[in-house]
């Protein structure tokens, strides 16, 4: 596999990716969950529902929606924001940390397969 990805290469590591996520014991995250989960762990903090929303260009119910499925596997959690109550904070999580770490080491392990 060249460093410039062709279409069809793009699409069938993502395919390969998907496959692996799949046949694997972590549960599945919809296309909604994962992009939220991901922004969380990957920008730098605060995150709130608003901010998340703005930043995804979708509704503030359905990052609730996904945030609601996120927390209850553990993988964010939510916390009033001492400085405004108003504001709901959006936390990483160690479970969280882990999750994304395998997600990466499979990722990194798909792409040597196919570099080989």
């Amino acid at each position: 596999m060249s460093s410039q990805l062709t279409p069809e290469d793009a699409l069938a590591l993502w395919r390969e990716v998907l496959v692996a996520r799949v046949s694997s014991d972590e549960p599945d995250l919809t296309e909604r969950q994962m992009a939220i989960f991901l922004t969380v762990y990957v920008n730098d903090p605060p995150h709130t529902v608003r901010g998340l929303a703005a930043l995804l260009r979708i509704s503030k119910p359905a990052v609730t929606r996904a945030l609601d499925t996120l927390g209850r596997l553990g993988y964010v959690q939510r916390k009033r924001d001492d400085a405004d109550r108003r504001n709901v904070l959006v936390q990483r999580t160690e479970k969280g940390r882990d999750f994304l770490a395998a997600f990466g080491t499979q990722i990194s392990a798909i792409i040597q397969t196919r570099i080989a």
